[in-house]
């Protein structure tokens, strides 16, 4: 059974239980595209705080590409699947292949939604990393640790829906974890929504806009 309607309600439920952030100047919130955006305009609206997004593209194995060797994230950042590459017996080469051909993506995708707007900066304030749910947690994985690399003061991750063990995993990680919902049965974030439709990067790049144009009237 669905628990969220869509990824605007999801976004609206974790919000609720983000209210210590309310109001606070130095908080960001960063929500991974695409879904993750979704989700994160409602607690930035909710939050009165400024919405951006952090990319993060996952390194699939040629031929194999729902295999991830890893990810990287805005800023360039690696992280690599050590248990995957030595036991695939990856060669420096492929992966060099495949990092280059996500990081083009990666950069198409900053340039489609950011256009010529820089980054948030986010040295020293309170950084609320969001998507529309944690499977494997892979992706956030490698979003934190691009993010380190900024130097916020606070890193917390935020989702509607996870299984148990990986919100777990996430607490050494980072500063803070808000997963909304844990079901004890977890087979993947798109079953506890009613609406989980693809979000095309034209609705993340309106998002943003209007998340930009909302922070100018405060």
């Amino acid at each position: 059974m669905a628990l969220f309607k869509d990824r605007k309600h999801a976004g609206r439920i974790l919000a609720e239980k983000l209210t210590a952030y309310q109001n606070q100047p130095e908080v960001v919130v960063l929500g991974l595209p695409r879904g993750g955006v979704l989700v994160g305009y409602e607690i930035a609206l909710a939050l009165n705080a400024p919405l951006d997004v952090f990319i993060v593209r996952k390194l699939g194995m040629p031929g194999h590409e729902e295999l991830a060797l890893g990810a990287i994230s805005s800023g360039g950042i690696r992280v690599l699947n050590d248990e995957i590459v030595h036991e695939l017996n990856i060669s420096n080469d492929v992966l060099e292949m495949v990092t280059q051909r996500e990081l083009q993506e990666l950069k198409r995708r900053e340039q489609a939604y950011r256009g010529d707007h820089p980054p948030l900066d986010v040295r020293g304030r309170s950084v609320i990393l969001v998507d529309d749910g944690l499977a494997t947690g892979a992706s956030m994985r490698a979003a934190v640790s691009g993010l380190r690399t900024r130097r916020p003061h606070r890193i917390v991750v935020a989702v509607p829906v996870a299984a148990s063990d990986i919100c777990k995993e996430f607490e050494a990680v980072a500063d803070e974890v808000v997963c909304a919902v844990t079901p004890k049965l977890f087979h993947g974030v798109g079953m506890w929504y009613e609406d989980f439709t693809q979000i095309t990067d034209k609705e993340v790049q309106n998002l943003l806009e209007k998340s930009a144009s909302q922070a100018q009237h405060w």
